[in-house]
């Protein structure tokens, strides 16, 4: 049983899909930033028929309304958990995070550690300076305003089509989709917002990295890594780092693939990430 509804979180209005049974063990599925809960739809199936598997809109992403205050990591982080509270899901989550939502997801460990059963961090954010030059230009003084003002068609396929190694899965129907979700209200200013707090032209700042690494060194977790060889979002390099931060993680690189795995080879990985979770689950 699934279903995609809007709750109440805070007075935002959030929007949530819950896959699987109730009583199963909870898994919480994080997107990136300026994307939205779609990213993880070839995983809907495969993952609800173990877990009750819980997907959202990030707070100020997708069709969910933002934060009161400023948005910073922390904020982000708080306002998934409070949506975890509204669904009533007070138990240890095992979360998977894409991108930014690999951040969030740390995020929580630093801030909940209690809430959190284990990590699996896909091509995640955290673990490194260099990214895409379209991420950067949100933080440049005149042209990360124009470029958040309204969004375009061209810089939606230039995007999703940067986001995959195999380019046929920047299909029309995620092109449309992305275009839709960047065309919400308050989306640019967010995906602004969001680029400053963790970012700068020259780069992602280094000072939260740190902090965030010495945090969850304080709650370690099973922790899952996997990174696409061909991810042109936050380079594969990065999972040298994210190795050194978690070295008790159990970490996949997965040849000729892009920033989001879970929907350029679906089925490579489910059937990597589930034996993970059984054992985090026993």
């Amino acid at each position: 049983m699934s279903r995609v509804s809007f709750v109440d979180v805070d007075g935002r209005r959030t929007r949530v899909r819950v896959d699987g049974d109730s009583g199963n063990p909870p898994l919480l599925l994080v997107h990136g930033i300026g994307r939205s809960m779609e990213d993880w739809a070839p995983q809907y199936e495969r993952l609800g028929q173990s877990y009750r598997t819980i997907c959202l809109d990030v707070p100020g992403f997708g069709y969910s309304e933002r934060t009161r205050q400023a948005i910073t990591l922390p904020a982000l982080a708080g306002g998934v958990a409070d949506t975890l509270d509204t669904l009533g899901e007070t138990r240890p989550v095992h979360v998977v995070g894409n991108s930014l939502g690999g951040a969030i997801a740390q995020q929580l460990l630093a801030d909940q550690p209690e809430r959190i059963a284990s990590l699996a961090l896909i091509n995640s954010a955290g673990f490194g300076s260099d990214v895409t030059l379209l991420l950067r230009m949100l933080t440049m003084p005149v042209l990360g305003a124009l470029s958040t003002r309204r969004p375009t068609r061209m810089s939606a396929v230039l995007f999703e089509r940067s986001i995959h190694a195999n380019k046929a899965v920047a299909t029309k129907e995620r092109i449309d989709h992305a275009l839709a979700v960047g065309s919400q209200p308050g989306t640019g200013a967010a995906l602004r917002e969001t680029a400053l707090d963790l970012g700068t032209p020259r780069g992602v700042k280094p000072q939260w990295r740190r902090d965030l690494a010495a945090a969850v060194a304080r709650s370690p977790r099973p922790t899952f890594i996997m990174w696409g060889s061909e991810d042109r979002i936050l380079p594969a390099h990065h999972i040298d780092e994210a190795m050194r931060v978690y070295p008790h993680a159990e970490v996949h690189l997965l040849n000729g693939v892009g920033h989001m795995p879970q929907i350029e080879c679906p089925r490579r990985f489910a059937d990597l990430l589930l034996p993970f979770l059984a054992r985090a689950s026993a």
